[in-house]
């Protein structure tokens, strides 16, 4: 075998080690979501979802649906690093605070998750005419995220952990929402 040069490859060491990459590696990195997570940032980045959907609820522009539902699609497939809300939050606003408290990732996502169904539910609905019913759903999910943002009660985290409870989410995907010492830790 020879290199683009036509340079004949040194043979290989049989009994050299052969490094294996783990399969799916880099796209776990691709779609990493932090864990834990910071709720300061989780709270601020809420709020500005609340602003946004209240302008577009207000304004009546279409669009501001699909950018929340972008949004939110964004944070759940890559987390806070692409997602302009997330990193206006987590990069600009959280740091100036100067506030740390972590809570469990999952659930977090989980909520992104929902964010992200209804946000998209109400785009779709608004595109097929169906106005009344999308903004029904963009009032629950400024409902929903006003509780994370105003009030700390994350209310995709309590279902999280309501079907956790239930087994229908295994105990795996959040050890410390089941165990109350890596909680505090």
């Amino acid at each position: 075998m020879s290199n683009p040069r036509g340079i004949p490859a040194p043979a290989a060491d049989p009994e050299a080690p052969v490094a294996t990459p783990k399969a799916g590696t880099s796209w776990r990195k691709v779609f990493a979501f932090p864990n834990p997570v910071n709720e300061y940032s989780a709270r601020i980045t809420a709020a500005l979802v609340v602003v946004l959907a209240v302008a577009t609820l207000l304004t009546g522009f279409g669009w501001g649906l699909a950018v929340i539902a972008v949004g939110f699609w964004l944070r759940l497939l890559f987390g806070p690093r692409i997602s302009p809300l997330a990193v206006l939050s987590v990069k600009v606003l959280t740091p100036r605070l100067g506030k740390k408290r972590l809570v469990p990732g999952p659930p977090k996502r989980f909520a992104q998750g929902i964010g992200a169904a209804v946000s998209t539910a109400a785009a779709i609905m608004l595109a097929a005419g169906l106005a009344p019913a999308a903004w029904i759903l963009l009032v629950v999910l400024i409902v929903a995220a006003s509780l994370e943002a105003f009030a700390g009660f994350c209310l995709g985290c309590a279902i999280f952990g309501f079907l956790q409870r239930r087994g229908l989410i295994p105990a795996e995907v959040c050890e410390a929402c089941n165990n109350i010492s890596l909680r505090q830790a």
